[in-house]
């Protein structure tokens, strides 16, 4: 049932391949699991979205796109699912890599109690101030960075098929009770 509802949000193959903005990346996007909804597709693009959402800065949807058509999921769930580090999620989620990166390291840069508030920021002075920020919080948030992200795709890719899964079933039972 999930899957007729987003389909009719996604462009069809043929069309995305016959779209001019498509012809400049070749072949590279024709793929058909970049576009179509299977319980390997979605799960893989989910655990791409996660993954690629603690990157810092703008560069997460460009970053979960690479990564989509690397290893060919879906690319508009890998995408979109990128979106659950936002203004009001980033600092908590920033705050609980850098506890484990302090539990993994053992190390917490001599700091006992850290300012994970954002500093004041323009549009001009971002990407700099973002750098001091990130870099403020050492070791522990390098190594906790990527290992919330990897535990994140880990889950999400394993909810996400065990969910397929229940809902195939209830389905097929559903079908079953139907017909008798």
């Amino acid at each position: 049932m999930p899957k007729k509802y987003f389909r009719k949000f996604l462009p069809s193959h043929e069309t995305f391949k016959q779209s001019r903005w498509a012809r400049w990346f070749g072949g590279w996007l024709h793929h058909p699991n970049l576009w179509h909804l299977n319980r390997h597709s979605v799960s893989g693009g989910v655990a791409v979205g996660l993954f690629t959402g603690l990157i810092p800065g703008p560069l997460q949807i460009i970053s979960a796109a690479l990564l989509a058509v690397l290893f060919r999921v879906n690319l508009p769930v890998a995408a979109v699912t990128t979106l659950y580090t936002n203004p009001l999620t980033i600092v908590p989620l920033y705050a609980l890599a850098y506890q484990l990166g302090v539990f993994v390291t053992g190390h917490n840069n001599g700091q006992s109690p850290v300012n994970f508030s954002l500093p004041e920021m323009t549009w001009v002075n971002w990407p700099t101030v973002m750098l001091d920020w990130l870099v403020s919080l050492g070791k522990p948030l390098a190594a906790g960075l990527p290992l919330l992200a990897l535990s994140f795709a880990i889950a999400g890719y394993f909810s996400v098929r065990m969910l397929w899964y229940a809902i195939v079933v209830w389905e097929w039972r559903r079908r079953a009770s139907r017909r008798q």
